[in-house]
C-alpha cells in the first residue's frame, strides 16, 4: 500500500481530518488527555544559518504517523531510515524552526536522535516523560523529568 493509498483511505473515512503533519501542533491539553511534550536536546540542532536550536516539542503519533514511513521509499531502501521519517512527522517545533522534514532529522546528532527517539517511546507508550533513575553512589531510587531542563537541575 502506497502512501497515497494511505491516504485516500484516511481521506474517505475520515473526510475532515486534517493530514497529521501540516497540523497545527496543540499544546493545551485536549479533554484532559496532553498531546503536545516540551524537550530540550542534550546538544541542539544546527540550522543552515548557525544558530543552535535546543528546545522543541513533540505531539503524540498517530497510527497513521507509523504507518506512513513503512510505505516510504526510503526506509524501504534502509530500514534504519524509518525513526528520521517518524520523527520528522510527530517534532513539532526546534526552537524557532516550525518546519521540521526528513532532512532537518538528517542533519541533527546522533546524541540527539538517541534522547528523540527514547522521548518518543516514552511519551507514546508510557504517556508521560519521568523515567525512573537509580543513584550509583547511595543506591538510592528516585524519578527524573526528561522533557525540559538542563542535567542536573531539579
Amino acid at each position: 500500500m502506497s502512501v497515497a493509498d494511505l491516504d485516500a483511505l484516511a481521506s474517505r473515512s475520515a473526510p475532515d481530518t486534517p493530514a497529521p503533519v501540516s497540523a497545527p501542533p496543540v499544546s493545551e491539553e485536549e479533554g484532559g488527555l496532553r498531546t503536545e511534550f516540551e524537550f530540550e536536546l542534550p546538544r541542539g540542532y544546527l540550522d543552515e544559518q548557525g544558530r543552535l536550536h535546543r528546545t522543541g516539542s513533540m505531539r503524540l503519533a498517530t497510527a497513521r504517523d507509523e504507518l506512513r514511513p513503512q510505505v516510504d521509499v526510503r526506509v524501504k531502501e534502509n530500514p534504519g531510515y524509518l525513526s528520521v521519517v517518524l520523527l520528522s512527522q510527530v517534532i513539532t517545533r526546534l526552537g524557532t524552526v516550525t518546519d521540521i522534514h526528513p532532512g532537518v532529522v538528517e542533519r541533527m546528532y546522533a546524541t540527539d536522535i538517541a534522547f528523540l527517539q527514547e522521548f518518543y517511546r516514552r511519551v507514546n507508550s508510557e504517556g508521560h516523560t519521568r523515567a525512573g533513575v537509580r543513584c550509583p553512589a547511595c543506591d538510592s531510587e528516585f524519578e527524573v523529568e526528561l522533557a525540559g531542563g538542563r542535567l542536573g537541575e531539579s
